[in-house]
């Protein structure tokens, strides 16, 4: 049986179909490459002996869609990366986001239902609690208003989700709400590789301490936070690429939907990354304090418990594990992934 993969080309998706073919799974990817490389097929490779197979569909295009399923009848759940995501530019561009972000999950659950296909571990964020009403936030924290059409959708997909599953129970949902993924592949060869200037604190933090670009625009410093600067709970991208494993694997034995924090608990502000990463790895970080972004808010991190006592899952690299990676990935790949 196989695994299909939305975005599986992008950061935590080529994370996910290593560690899927590492235990011997099948994954089938679908990208548009919209926001990656093809080349990230050969680094697949070269980390598992295996090249999965690979459809550049954009699935906003229906019978594109269909045609993978109608050509692989094995495949027995999707895991739903596929998204347009960076909080400053859906404000910018907010329609941009809703059509793709929507009507690509739509098309992939009509796709889903049409081949018999009843699976699904899906990408959300912890956007949709808003500003949260408390912290650490649990999965029982209220959804809050959301402060970017991003967090709108990623919400909007949730009820979709589980109205479907209303509809057919015996649909079963894995929902894994993100929080910071981080790091990279230790092989060095793998990571994340954002097109121009990245809107995630990461790649911008090791941009900059290789030279790519001259110092780190920290957005925002008058927050209601220890040093003014935001705080994120940042989560190593093969620990994220676990946890879906574990999802899946509950997603199989269950007709349900559920929802999982995916995080480690611990938040950090940018301040505290530009430190935790020069004490990591002996490279300065030179940075400037900036304007707020539209779309930010003060302080979000998890509760991760549920995830731990229902699928047996929690963190396991820490912050140096995730500054160390990143900077062994962008050292090695300077430009990111060069094709």
């Amino acid at each position: 049986m196989s695994i299909l993969i939305t975005g599986g080309t992008g950061f935590i998706g080529s994370h996910t179909v290593v560690e899927l073919i590492n235990i011997g799974e099948t994954p089938i990817i679908v990208d548009n490459l919209s926001n990656s490389k093809e080349i990230v097929l050969d680094r697949i490779q070269t980390v598992t002996g295996i090249r999965p197979k690979f459809y550049k569909t954009d699935l906003c295009d229906a019978e594109a869609l269909d045609r993978v399923f109608a050509e692989n009848p094995d495949i027995e759940s999707v895991i739903h990366f596929a998204s347009l995501k960076a909080v400053g530019e859906s404000v910018a561009i907010p329609a941009t986001y809703y059509y793709n972000n929507l009507v690509s999950t739509l098309n992939l659950c009509e796709a889903m239902k049409k081949h018999g296909v009843k699976i699904m571990v899906f990408s959300s964020s912890a956007t949709v609690y808003g500003d949260p009403a408390e912290i650490p936030i649990k999965e029982t924290t209220p959804l809050g208003i959301t402060t970017n059409p991003y967090g709108e959708t990623k919400k909007m997909i949730e009820r979709i989700l589980a109205d479907i599953h209303k509809a057919n129970p015996d649909w079963s949902v894995s929902i894994l709400r993100y929080f910071n993924p981080v790091g990279a592949h230790k092989s060095g060869l793998m990571g994340e590789d954002p097109k121009g200037i990245p809107n995630n604190l990461f790649p911008y933090v090791t941009q900059v301490a290789t030279g790519r670009r001259p110092f780190l625009s920290v957005f925002g410093s008058d927050y209601d936070t220890h040093d003014g600067t935001g705080v994120r709970d940042y989560i190593h991208v093969v620990d994220l690429a676990k946890a879906h494993l574990c999802a899946l694997r509950r997603a199989r034995t269950v007709n349900a939907v559920e929802h999982f924090n995916v995080g480690t608990g611990h938040g950090y502000s940018v301040l505290d990354i530009v430190k935790a990463f020069e004490s990591a790895t002996g490279r300065a970080v030179p940075y400037k304090l900036v304007d707020r972004r539209p779309g930010d808010i003060a302080t979000c991190y998890a509760d991760a418990t549920k995830a731990k006592e229902i699928l047996g899952w929690q963190a396991e690299y820490d912050m140096v594990d995730m500054c160390r990676d990143a900077d062994n990935w962008q050292t090695k790949n300077p430009d990111g992934y060069v094709e």
